[in-house]
C-alpha cells in the first residue's frame, strides 16, 4: 500500500509538474513575442531618434546662418547711418555758412544802400522811401544816422512818415 500511495504521489506530482511546464513554456512564448514587439519598437524609437538629432542639427545651422545674415545686414545699416549722418551734418555746415554768407552779404548791401541814402539830398531820398514798401523804407532808415533819418522824415508826406516812424520803433 505504500508502494502504492507512493506511485499516485509521483504520478500526481508529475502531473502537477507538466502542467507547470506547459505554463512555464507558453508564458516564455509570450515573452517572446512580446520581447520581438519591444525591439521593433525600440528600433523605431531610436530611428525617430535620429531623425529627430539630424533635424535638430540642421536648425542649428540654419539659425547660425541667419544670424550671420542679420549680423551683416545690421553692420551695413549702422555703416549707411554713419555715412548719413556725416552727410547731414556737413549739410548743416554748409547751409550755416551760407546762412552766414547771405546774412553778410544783406548787410553790405545795406551798408551800401545806407550809404547812397545817406549821400542823397533830403528830398530826393524821401521821394525814394516813400515809394518802398513801409518795412523796406524802415530798414534802411534805421541804418542811417538819426539826424539824417530826422531830415528825410521831414521832407516825406506826413502819413508816410508817421508809418515808418511806429515800424521804426517797433
Amino acid at each position: 500500500m505504500i508502494k502504492q500511495l507512493l506511485l499516485i504521489f509521483f504520478t500526481l506530482t508529475s502531473l502537477g509538474a507538466l502542467e507547470t511546464s506547459d505554463k512555464l513554456f507558453e508564458c516564455t512564448e509570450i515573452f517572446k513575442a512580446r520581447k520581438s514587439e519591444l525591439l521593433i519598437e525600440l528600433e523605431r524609437i531610436d530611428e525617430q531618434k535620429q531623425a529627430l538629432s539630424a533635424l535638430k542639427t540642421a536648425t542649428e545651422e540654419l539659425l547660425k546662418k541667419r544670424e550671420a545674415k542679420v549680423s551683416q545686414e545690421e553692420e551695413a545699416v549702422e555703416r549707411k547711418l554713419a555715412e548719413i549722418s556725416a552727410k547731414e551734418n556737413s549739410v548743416k555746415k554748409m547751409l550755416k555758412k551760407n546762412e552766414e554768407i547771405i546774412k553778410e552779404i544783406k548787410n553790405l548791401k545795406m551798408d551800401k544802400m545806407s550809404e547812397t541814402f545817406a549821400k542823397m539830398k533830403a528830398a530826393s531820398a524821401a521821394s525814394v522811401l516813400s515809394e518802398m514798401q513801409p518795412q523796406e523804407a524802415a530798414a534802411i532808415l534805421s541804418s542811417l544816422k538819426p539826424k539824417t533819418v530826422g531830415t528825410i522824415l521831414s521832407k516825406m508826406d506826413a502819413k508816410k512818415a508817421s508809418e515808418l516812424t511806429l515800424i521804426l520803433v517797433k
